[in-house]
C-alpha cells in the first residue's frame, strides 16, 4: 500500500541481498509478509558475485589443470597442458551469473520485491532508499540488515592497479608470473594455492606464528606441506610494512625478527580481514548499539536494541561465514513471524578449500579439554581407505572427539579430499546429539570416503576394524 507520494508501507524490509539477506526475505515471504529487500549491488551479495561462488570455479580450474598436467603413477600422461585464462573468468562469471538470476527467479516465485539502491535510516520504522537521482521511502514493522563485510584495507597497501583485495584477484585477466598473498587466513591460502597451481610464484606473508589461524596445527601442516610441495615461501612471523610500485611490478618491505627483508611481484594481495559494513547506513539516528568493532549486538534471534530491526550475517558477532548469514537469516524471520526460533551454534561447521581441504565442527580436543571434558578420540586416515586410494588422494585423516562418560560426539575435523562435504555427516550427529556408537552403527556403502568417518567413531570405541586399536 501507497502512502502519500512517495513512502510504500511494508512488513519486512531486508537491506542486503546476500546470502543472509535474501534468505532472510524469502523466509519472511513464506511466513506471511510483504517483504522488500533492497540493494545497492548485484543480487547474491559478495559470496555469489566476488567471493564464495567464483574462487571455488577458480580453485577447481587450477585443480583441473594440476591434475591434467603432472605425472601420476596410474600410468596416464598428458602432455602440452594449457591455460586460457581468459576461458576460464568466462566460464566462471557464467556460473555467478546463472546463480545470480536464479535468486532473482526465487525473490519473483516468492512474491519479494526487489529494489536497487543504498537505505539509510530516518528513524526506527522508516528508510530512504536512494538510487542514484531517485530517493523512495519505505516504513516497515520489522527490519533486517545483512549489509555484509568488505576487505580491510591497511593505510601502507592502497589497493590499485598493483595492490588487490579478494575481489579484484578473482578479476586478473591473466595470471600473474608473481604474487605477494599478506596474510595466510583461508582467503589468503586458498588464493594463493590456487594461483601457484596455475603456475605463479607466490610468497605468502603471515603475521602470526603459523598460517590458518582458528585451525589445528594437526590440520594446518597438512596445507603447509603441499604449499611447500608446490614452491610457495611462506613467512610466519612476518609484518608488512610498506609498499612501492611501478607500472610493473610492486615490492613489499616487510620485518622478521626485527631484520627487514623485501620481496618483488607483479602484483601484492592484501586478505587480513574484512570490516562490517555498518557505516553509511545512518545507524546514529536510531541509536543502534555496536562493539568496539563495529559489528551490531543482538541477542539470540538477532534482534537489536531496536525491538523491531534485526541483523544478520558479517555485521554480527561470530565466523564471517556464508552459511551462518543464511541461518541466521531464517532464524530472524522466525523471530518476526512470531515463532520461538533462536540461533545455536553447536553444529556450525567451518571449511577451507585449501589443497588438502580443511572442515571442522563442534569443539576441537583443545576445546574439549578445556570445557572439563574427558574424551574419547578416534581417528582414521584417507591412507587407510580404499576409494581414497582409488582417487590417488591419500592425504588427510578424519578425527572424532566424543564425551568418554556418555559417548555423545562433540566434535569432529576433517583433513583431505571432499572434507567440505563429509564434514556435514558429524555436523547432523552433533545437531541431533547422536553418539560414538550411532556413528560407527550406521552402515556406511563400500567402497567411500564417508566409510572414514565410520571408521574412525569406531577406533574411538576401541572397536577398530581396519586399524589397530590402541
Amino acid at each position: 500500500m501507497v502512502v502519500g507520494e512517495f513512502t510504500t508501507e511494508v512488513d519486512v524490509l531486508v537491506i542486503g541481498a546476500g546470502p543472509g539477506g535474501y534468505v532472510a526475505a524469502i523466509r519472511a515471504a513464506q511466513l506471511g509478509k510483504s517483504v522488500v529487500i533492497v540493494d545497492k549491488a548485484d543480487l547474491g551479495g559478495v559470496c555469489l558475485n566476488c567471493g564464495c561462488i567464483p574462487s571455488k570455479a577458480l580453485i577447481t580450474a587450477a585443480a583441473q589443470y594440476e591434475s591434467a598436467g603432472s605425472s601420476s603413477e596410474m600410468g596416464i600422461s598428458v602432455e602440452g597442458v594449457k591455460v586460457d585464462f581468459e576461458k576460464v573468468q568466462e566460464w566462471k562469471n557464467g556460473i555467478t551469473n546463472r546463480l545470480t538470476g536464479g535468486v532473482g527467479s526465487l525473490l519473483k516465485g516468492n512474491n519479494v520485491e526487489h529494489v536497487k539502491g543504498e537505505a539509510l535510516f530516518v528513524n526506527e520504522r522508516e528508510a530512504r532508499v536512494i538510487n542514484g537521482y531517485d530517493v523512495d521511502r519505505y516504513r516497515f514493522n520489522h527490519c533486517i540488515i545483512a549489509t555484509g563485510s568488505r576487505p580491510i584495507e591497511l593505510k601502507p597497501f592502497p589497493f590499485g592497479d598493483r595492490i588487490l583485495s579478494s575481489t579484484e584477484a578473482l578479476n586478473l585477466t591473466e595470471i600473474p608470473k608473481s604474487l605477494v598473498v599478506i596474510g595466510g587466513g583461508y582467503i589468503g591460502i586458498e588464493l594463493g594455492q590456487t594461483f601457484a597451481k596455475f603456475g605463479s610464484k607466490v610468497t605468502v606473508l603471515e603475521g602470526t606464528d603459523t598460517i590458518l589461524p582458528g585451525f589445528e596445527n594437526e590440520m594446518s601442516r597438512w596445507v603447509s606441506r603441499n604449499l611447500r610441495k608446490a614452491s610457495v615461501d611462506v613467512v610466519t612471523g612476518a609484518m608488512a610494512q610498506k609498499a612501492e610500485q611501478t607500472d610493473n611490478d610492486v615490492t613489499v618491505t616487510y620485518a622478521v625478527d626485527g631484520e627487514e627483508k623485501s620481496v618483488t611481484a607483479d602484483y601484492v594481495l592484501v586478505t587480513v580481514g574484512r570490516r562490517p559494513n555498518t557505516d553509511e547506513l545512518g545507524l546514529e539516528a536510531i541509536n543502534m548499539e555496536l562493539d568496539e568493532r563495529g559489528l551490531i549486538k543482538v541477542d539470540h534471534q538477532g534482534k537489536t536494541n531496536v525491538d523491531n530491526i534485526y541483523a544478520i550475517g558479517d555485521i554480527v558477532a561470530g565466523a564471517a561465514l556464508a552459511h551462518k548469514a543464511s541461518y541466521e537469516g531464517k532464524v530472524a524471520a522466525e523471530a518476526i513471524a512470531g515463532q520461538a526460533s533462536a540461533v545455536d551454534y553447536k553444529a556450525m561447521p567451518a571449511v577451507v578449500f585449501s589443497d588438502p581441504e580443511l572442515a571442522s565442527v563442534g569443539l576441537s580436543e583443545a576445546e574439549a579439554k578445556e570445557q572439563g571434558y574427558s574424551i574419547s578420540i578416534g581417528r582414521f586416515p584417507y591412507a587407510a581407505n580404499g576409494r581414497a586410494l582409488t582417487m590417488d588422494a591419500a592425504e588427510g585423516f578424519v578425527k572424532l572427539i566424543g564425551d568418554e562418560e556418555t559417548g555423545l560426539l562433540l566434535g569432529g575435523q576433517i583433513v583431505g579430499p571432499e572434507a567440505s562435504n563429509l564434514i556435514a555427516e558429524v555436523g547432523l550427529a552433533l545437531e541431533m546429539g547422536a553418539t560414538l556408537e550411532d556413528i560407527a552403527l550406521t552402515i556406511h556403502a563400500h567402497p567411500t570416503l564417508g566409510e572414514i568417518t565410520m571408521e574412525a567413531a569406531e577406533g574411538a570405541l576401541g572397536l577398530a576394524i581396519h586399524q589397530i586399536n590402541k
